[in-house]
């Protein structure tokens, strides 16, 4: 019924948006995947600056950036928004080093859908918020015992790595700084926001990611994997976005994108292998209602004098980790 009224309601009259969507949530996920498979050898710190700085490359010469000298305003706009981003990507990459990707991404989830929730003083949102606690305590029990801590994530059945679910609500937090800086950068930045938020991110990055990974990283095909994970990550799901973006309506591109935590879900599944019980499938649903439920009723409010928010699944072009 929801997908029904979305497409009726696409200015293009057709599915393409819908697919748009669909695959850069796929695309972020798969190259979350892949970005996996390099840990080993470069660690989560020298992967995240390897994609990062890639990302920032691609969107550089996009964008050409280059044309327009930096200002101080640009500057203030352009730092915290980096900042962010830059902490949100290698937050998240530890956390799935240590948890199901698609745990993760509920778990990160939270950070948006608090930004979304937090600046409503509506008694709806309050449920909302209800709804992703509840998904929360499903995805946790965690356990600090050494041995699931030590074991791999497809090893864990009912018990998580504290600090792997820790990391994951700090990537949250910071998706939330990141809304929030994203917009004063849009402002400031324009259409190239992304690109000098990315350079930023990429600056923040690269000082762990030597330190952790050193010569490495500049090997020929840990950085012709990570240009694939830049590509999947970053640039197509960018493009594919703002081409949705253009034809769909806010909100509906916010109910669509709610669903990332359970495609990572799969792909993790299906690639990586991680196997989760019925217990955190039903959490991951409940942050995924949650989501949509307030980006459904983001702005219902407004008639009535209350103030409304811009949904939780309305996220920043171009952002996921």
């Amino acid at each position: 019924m929801v997908i029904r009224r979305i497409a009726t309601r696409s200015s293009s009259n057709d599915f393409a948006p819908l697919a748009a969507v669909a695959t850069a949530m796929v695309s972020i996920c798969w190259g979350a995947s892949v970005a996996k498979s390099l840990f080993p050898v470069t660690g989560p710190a020298g992967t995240t600056a390897l994609r990062l700085a890639l990302a920032a490359a691609i969107l550089c010469g996009v964008f050409r950036v280059w044309r327009k000298p930096l200002d101080r305003q640009m500057l203030r706009a352009a730092l915290p928004y980096g900042l962010a981003l830059g902490c949100m990507n290698m937050l998240f990459y530890f956390a799935i080093q240590r948890i199901p990707l698609g745990i993760a991404l509920a778990t990160e989830f939270t950070g948006p859908l608090a930004v979304a929730t937090f600046s409503s003083r509506r008694r709806i949102d309050l449920a909302w918020i209800g709804l992703a606690i509840a998904g929360l305590a499903l995805l946790v029990p965690i356990s600090a015992s050494p041995e699931a801590a030590a074991a791999p994530p497809r090893a864990i059945d009912h018990a998580l790595d504290p600090a792997g679910v820790l990391l994951a609500l700090a990537a949250g937090v910071f998706w939330g700084a990141y809304i929030l800086m994203g917009k004063r950068a849009g402002e400031t930045l324009g259409a190239a926001a992304p690109a000098y938020g990315m350079t930023v991110a990429a600056l923040v990055a690269l000082p762990f990611g030597i330190a952790q990974a050193g010569m490495a990283m500049i090997q020929p095909h840990v950085l012709a994997i990570a240009l694939v994970v830049a590509i999947f990550s970053s640039a197509i799901p960018y493009s594919l976005e703002m081409f949705a973006l253009r034809r769909l309506p806010t909100k509906s591109f916010g109910i669509l994108t709610s669903g990332e935590p359970a495609v990572g879900a799969l792909t993790g599944a299906l690639l990586l292998g991680e196997v989760l019980p019925l217990a955190k499938w039903l959490g991951i649903a409940a942050i995924v209602g949650a989501t949509i439920g307030t980006t459904l009723t983001a702005g219902t409010g407004a008639a009535s004098g209350e103030p409304g928010n811009s949904g939780a699944g309305t996220k920043p072009v171009g952002s996921e980790a």
